[in-house]
């Protein structure tokens, strides 16, 4: 067998050397803060409690019912409960034809498989006729160190474009289980982000109830206006007490519903004056929730001072996951550092 030879001209590929190799013995580690409380699987509890009085729930996987926490519905209802092995298309397809003989469907995987592998199975079987299926995913953007085959850092984006499509990017364990009965009673496609495991506890410290299409302001400041989704709330929290230490007033927007937009809160709160707008984000800058709301500043005639935090528009490194949020400025250190120097 002749041996394959680079293409002339291609250079083979060199690390470079002034960035530090990360190792693996922490790819998937805890999102939680040192010391913040946790509750284990809460979006598989809250099916449960929502499948005790609703016998038209059922819940499918493609072979990862313990890492979406979907294991917590098979035991209880193993009945109700569809293996349908490493078929992320066949998945969907399922998922449809249950919900047209008037079941709602929870359909659970990963992030990136949802998203890229089962797009035109999603769009063809499921939104186009607006079916009821749940769509709920595990590690979605960069809530995973194994590299861009499970960084779902896209999937907003993905998912933004398509007609009837509802889509939820949860906070934290509150979070999740006040969605669940929420988007199952949607008369619609949901496609909802899962933080799955031990997942953190938060909102209830700021009198938080989820609704569906509603951003909700959890804290008020007058330098700085967070409008954030998904772990990015728990934190610009973080972040936003850090800021008051020294001295800066910052307000936190939660959007756990990124469409539809909730664009008479956003823009009643980003009108006020003298405040520096920041979205935060778990998602490529491209096309999620911080262009959604710049666009819906220009729109209606908004223009504060503006900025992202939000991945770049590439292919993540591997590594241990709290240095890659580090790197890539998700944590509560780096949006403090980034928040003062834009003031």
């Amino acid at each position: 067998m002749t041996a394959l030879k680079r293409p002339a001209g291609r250079p083979a590929p060199v690390r470079d050397p002034s960035r530090p190799r990360l190792t693996t013995s922490a790819m998937i580690a805890s999102l939680a803060a040192e010391g913040q409380r946790t509750e284990p699987a809460p979006f598989g509890h809250a099916l449960v409690e929502l499948a005790k009085t609703r016998s038209d729930i059922v819940g499918l996987t493609a072979d990862l019912s313990k890492y979406t926490d979907l294991h917590v519905f098979a035991k209880a209802f193993p009945d109700r409960f569809y293996q349908m092995g490493m078929a992320e298309q066949l998945l969907m397809g399922a998922a449809a034809g249950l919900a047209r003989e008037g079941f709602i469907p929870f359909a659970t995987t990963y992030a990136v498989f949802a998203s890229r592998r089962a797009y035109d199975f999603v769009c063809m079987a499921i939104a186009e006729e607006s079916l009821p299926v749940k769509i709920v995913c595990a590690l979605p953007g960069l809530t995973t160190g194994y590299g861009p085959s499970h960084q779902a850092t896209e999937d907003l984006a993905i998912f933004r474009g398509l007609p009837n499509m509802t889509i939820v990017d949860p906070c934290d364990a509150i979070d999740i289980a006040q969605a669940v009965p929420a988007i199952a009673a949607h008369d619609g496609p949901v496609y909802m982000r899962l933080l799955r495991g031990n997942v953190p506890a938060v909102l209830d410290e700021y009198d938080y109830s989820f609704e569906l299409g509603k951003a909700k302001l959890l804290r008020d400041g007058a330098e700085v206006l967070f409008i954030s989704s998904g772990l990015m709330t728990m934190r610009v929290l973080e972040a936003a007490k850090s800021l008051a230490a020294d001295r800066i007033g910052a307000a936190v927007l939660h959007v756990p519903t990124i469409k539809p937009l909730d664009t008479e809160t956003i823009l009643r709160e980003a009108a006020r004056p003298g405040r520096l707008v920041v979205v935060a984000e778990n998602h490529t800058i491209m096309g999620g929730l911080g262009e959604a709301v710049a666009a819906t500043l220009m729109r209606g005639g908004v223009h504060p001072a503006f900025r992202q935090i939000a991945l770049p528009d590439a292919f993540l490194d591997a590594g241990a996951l709290p240095t890659l949020h580090d790197r890539y400025g998700l944590s509560a250190a780096a949006v403090t550092t980034a928040v003062k120097g834009w003031l």
